[in-house]
């Protein structure tokens, strides 16, 4: 488990980081997000104990990194965006070297077969690194971090410049190590984040300003819901009867879909008052066929955006209005 506690990094008059706590359970995938600047990779440093806080504390698995670095960051494994290879090793000799240096306990011969093993690059050990592709680079990469079977992997922009194949087979192996470990993902591709982690935390402008299940992200930032709905029938009759429901904020009107008269609009909804009893008894008193009605949540892009340009509103077709 990683546990960070108020947080607070400056260089001199500026704060990158301000007051953040945060925790990362056992076998959680934690997805970590930020616009450029907002202090993710501060943050990261400072877990890694690559950089030290001004003030506040990040224990990893019982251990304080100030108080104890050695003991704390025996429990992380660490891939940088940019893996720390040496190329002209094979990737055997490169893994046994790092072994060492870590001065792992394990077996050395068996431990090292397993984790070729996890990250699926038995076929190319015997191969120097400097000719191996970018995605079996980034395993090797994954592979030096798990040695020693640490509890913690932090893991920092893991699928960048992979192939769509690659990225697929890096989410399912990510998926598979957070069975064993507490993996805090780092990433700026919101849709890896959704189909990877199982909660997420996004920062900005060094605060902390969300921190929700993936799952139910638009919802915790959100104090409406949204449902879109078509309807055959005249959009001033239509827009008059919605907008009379109980639980109805804002109707918008979108535009013709079919010959036939069927309009689409979005209905901005109060979140504690679902009205789509209301609108059925509405549209059917206005003699408005309901073609269509389903829930129009955000994605996680919108989601993103709303929290990091709070003075920005985001359309269903993803532009600011």
């Amino acid at each position: 488990m990683v546990e960070v506690k108020n947080l607070v990094k400056k260089y001199g008059d500026h704060t990158a980081l301000d007051n953040v706590s945060f925790t990362a359970e056992a076998g959680e995938i934690l997805g970590f997000l930020g616009p450029n600047g907002a202090g993710k990779s501060t943050t990261m440093n400072i877990i890694t104990g690559y950089i030290s806080s001004t003030s506040g504390t990040v224990t990893v698995d019982g251990c304080e990194i100030l108080d104890d670095p050695t003991g704390a960051k025996s429990k992380i494994g660490y891939l940088p965006e940019i893996p720390p290879l040496y190329i002209d090793m094979t990737v055997r000799k490169y893994l046994e070297f790092m072994f060492n240096l870590k001065k792992v306990r394990l077996p050395k011969k068996e431990h090292i077969d397993e984790v070729c093993a996890v990250v699926k690059i038995k076929d190319v050990q015997n191969r120097l690194i400097k000719n191996l592709s970018k995605g079996y680079k980034q395993r090797v990469g994954l592979a030096q971090a798990l040695l020693g079977n640490p509890p913690v992997l932090i893991l920092d922009e893991p699928t960048v410049g992979l192939d769509p194949k690659q990225i697929i087979e890096m989410r399912n192996l990510i998926k598979g190590l957070g069975k064993k470990h507490t993996v805090i993902l780092s990433s700026h591709v919101l849709s890896e984040v959704q189909a990877t982690c199982d909660r997420v935390i996004i920062i900005n402008q060094g605060k902390l300003v969300a921190d929700s299940k993936t799952s139910s992200l638009s919802d915790t930032l959100s104090s409406s819901s949204s449902l879109l709905l078509r309807v055959i029938g005249s959009p001033s009759g239509v827009m008059s009867a919605l907008k009379a429901v109980e639980g109805v904020v804002r109707v918008e009107k979108g535009a013709q879909v079919s010959e036939d008269g069927c309009y689409e609009y979005v209905i901005t909804t109060d979140k504690d008052n679902d009205p789509s009893k209301g609108i059925f008894y509405a549209m059917a008193k206005n003699n408005s066929p309901i073609v269509l009605m389903r829930s129009n949540e955000l994605s996680l892009e919108e989601a993103f955006l709303r929290v990091t340009e709070p003075v920005a509103s985001v359309s269903r077709k993803g532009g600011k209005r």
